[in-house]
């Protein structure tokens, strides 16, 4: 997507802006396309303006200092994850707790770059798929850690239901996202990663989950995507939302069938869900014609 005004001077590829932004390849592929990122294509490969990711720096992290703070955070982390240190891990997010930092913050603004970041070094060849493993092991202990921050007592919303499909093999986005709902007042049923379509249909009824979140990390898993929401179409009424870095936007989650795209992030996740309780019982579903 162009932009209709678009900055001129130096411009950089789509993996040097993920990186100089601190986020995933597929984040900022999303930027560019609903046109939060001014960009221009060279041939098959997006170019995106340097002073526009410069700009949006600014914008979307806050004072300098902070922005620097937290960067450095999660850069230690990183280092500590890799170095398989789980001791040292915790105590630099238990050092955020103490400076103030929420849980939300802690899981969005600090694990999560963090992990986005190993995923760009394993890519580089920066560092071993041995050590991706490793440090992969301890953030989902560090997860586990923070659940209890996230419990919430009194009545519960609706129970939500959520697994990365068949194949998908990253558990940790699906966790990341669970906890934000629990913190909103769901019940939820998490299935980590690699589940069955049988699997996503026996526990959305028995548990009666009002909505499934079906999550998607990594490219090549559109068909089992589709088959997943097929067999919950068939025997459940719940909502299906697909989302994770693999869907980039809205008319690529309707394209797999889902009801809604679950948003950028685990913040617009939580929104979207909160969104469907207004529809319940009633809503037209419809699915996409068969190509």
């Amino acid at each position: 997507m162009k932009s209709s005004a678009q900055p001129s001077g130096e411009t950089m590829t789509l993996q040097e802006a993920a990186s100089r932004l601190g986020v995933h390849y597929m984040t900022a592929y999303r930027y560019v396309r609903t046109g939060r990122l001014a960009a221009t294509q060279d041939g098959r490969q997006w170019r995106v303006f340097a002073a526009d990711v410069e700009g949006r720096l600014v914008v979307t992290e806050g004072p300098p200092s902070h922005a620097h703070r937290r960067a450095g955070t999660s850069t230690r982390l990183l280092e500590r994850l890799i170095a398989g240190d789980e001791p040292g891990s915790w105590q630099v997010v238990e050092s955020a707790l103490a400076s103030g930092a929420t849980a939300t913050e802690i899981h969005l603004g600090l694990l999560a770059p963090a992990l986005d970041e190993l995923g760009q070094r394993w890519r580089a060849n920066k560092v071993s798929i041995a050590d991706e493993h490793r440090a992969s092991a301890i953030a989902h202990r560090l997860v586990a850690r923070m659940g209890p921050h996230f419990a919430r007592r009194g009545r519960k919303r609706g129970d939500v239901l959520i697994g990365a499909v068949a194949g998908e093999h990253h558990a940790i986005p699906v966790a990341l996202v669970a906890d934000q709902l629990r913190g909103a007042g769901f019940s939820v049923i998490e299935l980590g990663a690699d589940t069955p379509a049988s699997s996503f249909v026996s526990a959305t009824k028995l548990a009666a989950a009002f909505c499934v979140l079906l999550s998607v990390t990594g490219p090549g898993h559109d068909d089992t995507v589709r088959e997943t929401v097929r067999a919950l179409r068939a025997e459940t009424d719940a909502f299906v939302l697909v989302g994770g870095a693999a869907v980039p936007d809205e008319t690529y989650a309707l394209g797999l069938g889902s009801d809604r795209w679950t948003g950028r992030d685990a913040r617009a996740v939580v929104t979207t869900v909160e969104g469907l309780l207004e529809t319940r019982p009633t809503r037209t579903r419809i699915w996409p014609e068969e190509p």
